[in-house]
């Protein structure tokens, strides 16, 4: 990667609080890097050439996300450090001790062990068939593999952009 290319790259992951809010796409780091304090005038080739490399990922949230769930990894990079009294739904993930992320408690599940699994969509497939782990008396959670995907396509961005996760392409 040339030194160009690093900073099209770190661009990607400037603004979290965008990321939180799904409103990072092609279009507006292109956009990001073409109005910069020093403009990139190769933007758009410099993203297409990362996206097209696998250095970038690129996904809809509401569209089929299998195929590129099989074609990475999720692993995480963060500490996981539990909920509060004040927000005991949501579980926080974080470095030295300090949070960085809230996410609820399959995607924190689903974050914290998807490193044993060879792809993506097989922790969702994994964590959507929870009938070894239900107490006697209780249902299983009834999810799909696609609705545990969801809940993890809308969170990947975050999770990404303050380094508590990143995703592994599968070359093999």
């Amino acid at each position: 990667m040339t030194e160009t290319e690093a900073a099209v790259w770190a661009a990607a992951f400037v603004d979290a609080e965008r990321h939180a809010k799904l409103e990072v796409n092609r279009d507006s780091l292109i956009r990001l890097l073409e109005t910069a304090p020093n403009p990139e005038p190769q933007a758009a080739r410099l993203v297409d050439s990362l996206i097209a490399r696998g250095l970038l990922v690129e996904f809809d949230t509401d569209g089929d996300l299998e195929p590129v769930f099989r074609r990475h990894k999720l692993l995480p990079l963060g500490e996981g450090l539990g909920s509060t009294p004040e927000e005991p739904h949501l579980h926080r993930i974080g470095h030295a001790g300090q949070p960085k992320v809230a996410v609820p408690v399959d995607v924190y599940g689903l974050w914290s062990f998807s490193w044993r699994d060879p792809n993506l969509w097989r922790s969702c497939d994994l964590y959507a068939d929870d009938s070894e782990n239900v107490a006697e008396g209780d249902e299983p959670s009834g999810a799909t593999s696609d609705e545990v995907a969801r809940d993890v396509a809308v969170h990947l961005p975050l999770l990404i952009a303050v380094s508590c996760a990143y995703l592994d392409p599968i070359t093999a």
